[in-house]
């Protein structure tokens, strides 16, 4: 985002767009329940937000290549999680690898953290407004 937002609201930004790409991956897994030999699929972006949050306060440093380690101002924007076939499953007899109760547990987890992500963003806007609005009478 721009330099008009905070960290936090652009680490929200940041785990908004990773929720979304967790709850289209994790969709497209409950879709290909019963496609033989379809290998669900991960979403794994804590760790990077995390990191990236710990590193956007280093200022200035910065970090062209994309092998580099994400430093300094505009890190969160720069997080990519990491999608994978998932390992921890158990494989059926046609060779599928979805299993239907952890992923709808995922998606109604995400979905419950993409809400409340939302609703912390929409609050830090509307704070903004509020300080617009109410700062000129």
């Amino acid at each position: 985002m721009s330099g008009l937002f905070d960290k936090t609201t652009d680490a929200l930004a940041a785990s908004v767009n990773m929720r979304l790409l967790r709850h289209n991956v994790t969709a497209a897994n409950i879709a290909n329940a019963e496609t033989p030999g379809y290998k669900a699929q991960v979403v794994d972006f804590e760790q990077a937000l995390s990191r990236a949050i710990d590193r956007e306060r280093l200022g200035r440093l910065h970090a062209d290549h994309p092998d580099h380690f994400l430093m300094g101002q505009g890190s969160l924007s720069r997080v990519r999680p990491d999608v994978y076939d998932n390992p921890d499953v158990n494989v059926s007899q046609d060779g599928n690898t979805v299993d239907m109760e952890k992923e709808i547990a995922t998606l109604n987890e995400n979905s419950i953290l993409y809400k409340a992500a939302l609703q912390l963003m929409n609050k830090k806007l509307a704070s903004m407004r509020y300080a617009v609005t109410e700062g000129t009478r």
